[in-house]
């Protein structure tokens, strides 16, 4: 479809709740947290670079590098379904990942396959069925992990299609999101939807499109949150984006732009004032590292990623 149908979408969305985004969120922010402590950076590692892996392994490999969380693609832990995971098997990943001194971050690459033929947008009215039957199942496994966000990125599960518009895609994906807010406020997990630029989807290329959804549903359990690599769409510098929408950032994706782990390009230079933005905010969720690029192997990508972290902290005021 065109740029035209997603504009207009955008036109035909952007009301009072919109409109309210512009500037001074992140001033009221900044005012709010004040008086508030802070801990510092807590840092999390996406799982999917070891997959194959033991969990046991898994979390062993995290914790040593220095990582405080994972944050876990469920597709990386199953065969067919998130069913194949009992209770009994979820509380003792709990139990390992204690073991080890780490937190489940959250779930992201909620739609990838398995299983497949999963779609958010589609215009069959039973595959939507069928996925919002599973969203609900993993907001379940996310919250007997502890975990307490589900980042929406599923870039090819809400895409729109050849046959109907992006704003109808747009339209069905806040609609299931809504339907779905309730039960995950119940399990206390937040469903972030994650802006992924245009050459991965049609469907929500900037925080404002985000936002448009965020503010329309207007329910706690639906936010948004910040990647690097997916801000190609953004018009404004990173620190920008970060305190405009601070209060509805609940997480943070890092890596390289071009997807690789920390330290094989330019962002020990060019991140360090988004890094200062978030800290002067008092940011105090999760920062997760997640990578596209497995090659280097795990245990590569787990410790020169966080290097590479502990050299922008280094250059903090």
């Amino acid at each position: 479809m065109t740029k035209i149908d997603r504009r207009s979408f955008i036109k035909s969305t952007v009301g009072i709740a919109g409109a309210s985004m512009v500037g001074g969120i992140g001033f009221g922010a900044a005012g709010k947290n004040e008086s508030r402590k802070w801990y510092g950076f807590k840092y999390a590692m996406c799982n999917e670079s070891m997959k194959g892996m033991a969990w046991e392994d898994q979390c062993a490999l995290v914790a040593k590098a220095g990582y405080q969380g994972i944050e876990v693609a469920t597709f990386s832990l199953v065969q067919e379904s998130i069913d194949e995971i009992s209770l009994n098997q979820r509380k003792e990943m709990v139990k390992t990942m204690q073991k080890y001194g780490l937190a489940c971050a959250g779930l992201h690459w909620l739609l990838a396959p398995p299983p497949a033929g999963l779609h958010a947008t589609t215009s069959d009215v039973a595959v939507r069925q069928k996925t919002l039957d599973y969203f609900a199942k993993l907001i379940d496994f996310c919250g007997d992990l502890g975990g307490t966000v589900m980042v929406f990125g599923s870039p090819k599960q809400r895409n729109a299609a050849q046959g109907f518009t992006i704003a109808e895609a747009t339209r069905r994906l806040a609609d299931g999101l809504a339907k779905a807010a309730d039960h995950a406020a119940a399990r206390k997990v937040k469903i972030l939807i994650e802006p992924l630029d245009h050459t991965q989807t049609n469907v929500v290329n900037t925080t404002a499109e985000a936002m448009k959804i965020v503010n329309e549903i207007n329910h706690p359990a639906i936010q948004t949150m910040f990647d690097f690599h997916n801000t190609v769409d953004e018009t404004e510098p990173f620190h920008v984006l970060i305190e405009k929408y601070f209060s509805f950032i609940h997480h943070v994706h890092v890596q390289e732009m071009d997807g690789k782990y920390l330290g094989t390009g330019d962002a020990q230079q060019k991140y360090v004032r988004a890094f200062q933005t978030l800290k002067d905010l008092k940011y105090d969720k999760w920062v997760s590292l997640e990578v596209f690029d497995f090659g280097p192997g795990p245990q590569t990508i787990a410790v020169g990623s966080m290097k590479v972290l502990k050299a922008i902290e280094a250059k903090l005021t």
